[in-house]
Order: C-alpha cells, then structure tokens, then sequence
C-alpha cells in the first residue's frame, strides 16, 4: 500500500548537499538523531506545560490545564524538522562511514520515544480525543516493533504502510495546522484520530505478514 515514506528518495536528494556539508563539518550521525529526539522532547514539553482553561482529559485533568490550540503551530514545524533530521543521520551513517551499532539503537529507540514524547501532550488539546490519542501513541510504538521484529525472523526492516511514521507525522501534522490556524474542531478530528488508529492496526498486519512472506 502507498505510504509517505515512499518519497523518501526524492526528499534525500533534496538533503544531500547539506548532509555532504554536515560531514565536513565533524557532525555525527548520532549527533543529529540526538538531536531530533531533544527536539520532539522539547515540543512536548512546552505542549504539556502551555496551559489556558477548561478540561480535555474527561475530568482527569484540572479545569486550568488545558493547552491552547495555537501552539499546534508549532507542531508540524517541529515534524517536518525532525523528519529532515531523521533522513540526514542515515545518510551520514549510510553514506560517510559512520554506521555503528549504537547508531542503530538510538535509531530505532529514538524514532519511538521521539513520537510518544510529542504524540502524547495533545491530550491536552481541546478537541482531540484523549483516547483515541493514547492508542494512537501505544500502536504507534507496536507498528515500528513489528517493522524491527521482521529482522530477527532473517527478514529485512519492513517499512510498509499504509500507516508508518512518516504517515502519521503527515496526517498529525495536516490536523495540528488545521487547528493552530483556527479551524474549528469537531468530530471530524476524532474521525481522523480513530481513523489513523484503524490503520495502524493494518500496518502492523501487513508489515507482519511480508515479513514472514520474505524469509519463508
């Protein structure tokens, strides 16, 4: 199925100068996929703590503690970013020599912490669904577990969609412009959250399934 991540090569193109000048600079690929963990920490943080009035978490939040929809602004800013960041440490470490086994831990773990980290704070947002987020965030961690498992089955890193990383990065990142720029939420942003949540259950089937298909 068609995914966001199939135009990585083209975007990589795009970032190759850049990446070939961040090499000559001593900038490491673990350094740059540090970096775009800080930054999605950074993001949630200030979410979480970006407090106006009234309650998104069903009572389970204090009527001061919800976040106002402006600072959604920053969130695509923040994935594109981060998305730009992720390309470039693997083309340091795929192109320039620094591949590493330590790379490849802060690869997979910061991809996963770096959405819960930024994922999880808009259910402080009036609008979104509390929790159709907190699914969203738990198979989000359980769809790149099935892409790494494929691996140690003596399959390669399945990177299949419909609802991957870059995907859910795209249609959050669409839904928090959305909103920052003041359109009104509604159902369809629940409509939107369940629906990611419905195709992140796919993803983890298909991805799952060529797997297996890959190493019988």
């Amino acid at each position: 199925m068609v995914s966001v991540y199939d135009i990585k090569p083209a975007f990589q193109r795009l970032l190759r100068p850049l990446v070939k000048w961040l090499a000559r600079s001593g900038v490491t690929a673990n350094q740059v996929t540090l970096a775009a963990v800080f930054l999605s920490f950074f993001a949630g943080a200030w979410v979480a703590i970006d407090r106006g009035t009234g309650s998104t978490l069903s009572g389970l939040v204090a009527p001061e503690a919800e976040t106002s929809p402006r600072i959604l602004l920053m969130i695509p800013v923040v994935l594109f970013v981060r998305m730009a960041l992720n390309a470039i440490d693997g083309m340091l470490a795929r192109e320039h020599g620094m591949k590493s086994r330590l790379g490849a831990v802060l690869n997979e773990m910061g991809d996963v912490v770096s959405d819960v980290a930024l994922y999880l704070p808009l259910v402080w947002i009036s609008g979104f669904d509390d929790r159709a987020v907190v699914l969203l965030v738990m198979l989000g961690v359980i769809v790149e577990m099935s892409g790494v498992v494929s691996v140690q089955i003596g399959s390669s890193r399945r990177y299949d969609g419909p609802m991957g990383k870059s995907d859910r990065a795209f249609i959050l990142g669409a839904v928090c412009l959305l909103l920052g720029l003041g359109v009104s939420s509604g159902d369809w942003v629940s409509y939107v959250l369940w629906g990611i949540v419905a195709l992140e259950i796919v993803t983890v089937f298909q991805r799952s399934r060529k797997g297996l298909a890959e190493c019988s």
